[in-house]
């Protein structure tokens, strides 16, 4: 369904003469929340999967929305630094969201590409460099490109990368919502403590966490990356709650200074316990 709904949307917008530009703009609203919603979600869950399918799958559907490093960041930096500054999609307390979004996918990048190197000089036989995931990463998006200029040339290329933008926005506001201001202290050796319920904000909010698949169930999908989404846990009165659902806290992002007043005392209540 994603790729079928990205292609079919990308002629759409900028191909199809019959459309009103009313329609082209609501085509591109709906279309673009689903890839930052939907899409995004069931990619995450399947990044975190053993079974190499299922992960090639993920992979395919961030690569064709130009993010395709994400598959190396989220699971090899994000998860293992999380709640720490050595994470950069942990945003800091006081920051904005628009400077988290550039530090955090230019951060992401760096974070993920030194991960994946890093792991090949451990390896005893590392894998030739063309099978190094940043190049299927980048070979990934300039397919998707590529088809996009197939599809309507200049113009498609166009509303692809403006598609693509828009999920993207969507998928860091989740990463600022979720983890702001909260930070993992360290112990007398200078480790991180162990991730706990208290290092991601949660929602309890049934229908868009069934939308969702659990993503706003965050503390446990941390404490247990390897858990599928229907058995994540939901615990009150141990993991910090925001005052409203995720899509409701991420529209609210947008607006620091309202953002901050909503929050930053919030943040207070749980660095200090």
């Amino acid at each position: 369904m994603h790729f079928t709904l990205l292609a079919a949307s990308v002629w759409a917008i900028s191909q199809n003469a019959d459309l009103s530009v009313t329609d082209k703009i609501l085509i591109f609203t709906g279309t673009g929340l689903w890839l930052g919603q939907i899409s995004n979600s069931n990619a995450h869950e399947m990044i975190h999967r053993s079974n190499r399918t299922a992960r090639r799958v993920g992979v395919a559907i961030y690569s064709s929305l130009l993010f395709g490093h994400h598959a190396s960041a989220h699971p090899k930096v994000h998860h293992i630094h999380v709640a720490t500054d050595q994470d950069p999609n942990s945003a800091r307390y006081g920051e904005g969201f628009y400077r988290f979004f550039l530090r955090a996918w230019a951060g992401g990048f760096r974070a993920g590409l030194h991960a994946e190197n890093a792991q090949r000089k451990r390896a005893q036989n590392p894998a030739p460099v063309w099978q190094h995931p940043y190049v299927s990463y980048i070979s990934g998006a300039v397919a998707t490109l590529l088809a996009a200029a197939f599809l309507g040339g200049i113009p498609a290329i166009a509303v692809l990368c403006a598609l693509a933008g828009y999920a993207q926005l969507q998928l860091l506001l989740s990463d600022y919502v979720q983890h702001y201001g909260l930070r993992r202290q360290y112990d007398e050796n200078g480790r991180a403590v162990p991730v706990g319920p208290q290092h991601s904000w949660n929602a309890p909010h049934w229908y868009s966490s069934a939308m969702m698949l659990n993503a706003p169930r965050h503390s446990d999908h941390h404490m247990h990356p390897a858990r599928s989404f229907p058995a994540l846990e939901l615990k009150a009165g141990e993991m910090p709650m925001l005052p409203h659902s995720l899509p409701v806290m991420a529209a609210i992002a947008l607006y620091p200074r309202l953002w901050r007043r909503v929050m930053d005392k919030r943040v207070n209540k749980w660095m200090v316990n």
